[in-house]
């Protein structure tokens, strides 16, 4: 099970950006839909790993969160409210979150087997490295292929040549964050067993 607990970065100086990211994913297929938990932090439940991975990446984009992954198990059954949630994938993610605001890429995993979150945790280092140093032109033609574009669409889409989308990808490591996906997906699926 993964537990994520993200927190909002610099939020006593920043809008409220909690309302905003909960009605972005309101229609996840989580076990549990994203809640605010306190303040400036959103929890959500899932037992997907590519799910926790994907919402990662978006607020990585996003820029303004850092974003504690914690597996393990859960008391069951899940309450019907996210933050009333207990275990030690819950607890694992609240360590998170605290390590991942010093981070690189503001985000960190903890789960139950130190050696196997230990090289989830890395994966999503480097792979949120690459996600957080992009531009806002990279970031944006990334974001059509994430949702199932073709290149071709995505020129169309944005008004530009294929070219000039094939260069955004090449500059913002389209195929390095397509290795690092899988990698780290499946990291974060290993650590969970």
């Amino acid at each position: 099970m993964f537990v994520m607990t993200v927190d909002q970065r610099g939020s006593r100086r920043d809008v409220d950006r909690v309302a905003p990211l909960l009605d972005d994913l309101r229609d996840l297929p989580a076990l549990r839909p994203p809640q605010r938990t306190a303040g400036d932090e959103v929890q959500l439940v899932t037992d997907d790993a590519g799910l926790a991975l994907s919402v990662a990446l978006d607020l990585i984009d996003r820029q303004h969160w850092s974003i504690g992954i914690g597996a393990g198990d859960v008391e069951h059954p899940l309450p019907e409210e996210t933050r009333a949630g207990r275990g030690r994938a819950f607890e694992a993610a609240r360590r998170a979150v605290d390590r991942a605001k010093n981070a690189p890429g503001r985000i960190a995993f903890s789960g139950p087997d130190s050696d196997s979150a230990e090289d989830a945790d890395a994966a999503l280092a480097l792979l949120s490295v690459v996600v957080a140093g992009r531009t806002p032109e990279g970031r944006e033609a990334v974001s059509h292929l994430r949702r199932g574009l073709t290149q071709t669409e995505t020129a169309e889409l944005l008004g530009i040549s294929k070219q000039a989308v094939s260069q955004r990808l090449s500059v913002a490591h389209w195929q390095v964050e397509k290795v690092g996906r899988r990698l780290a997906e499946r990291l974060l699926a290993e650590a969970d067993t």
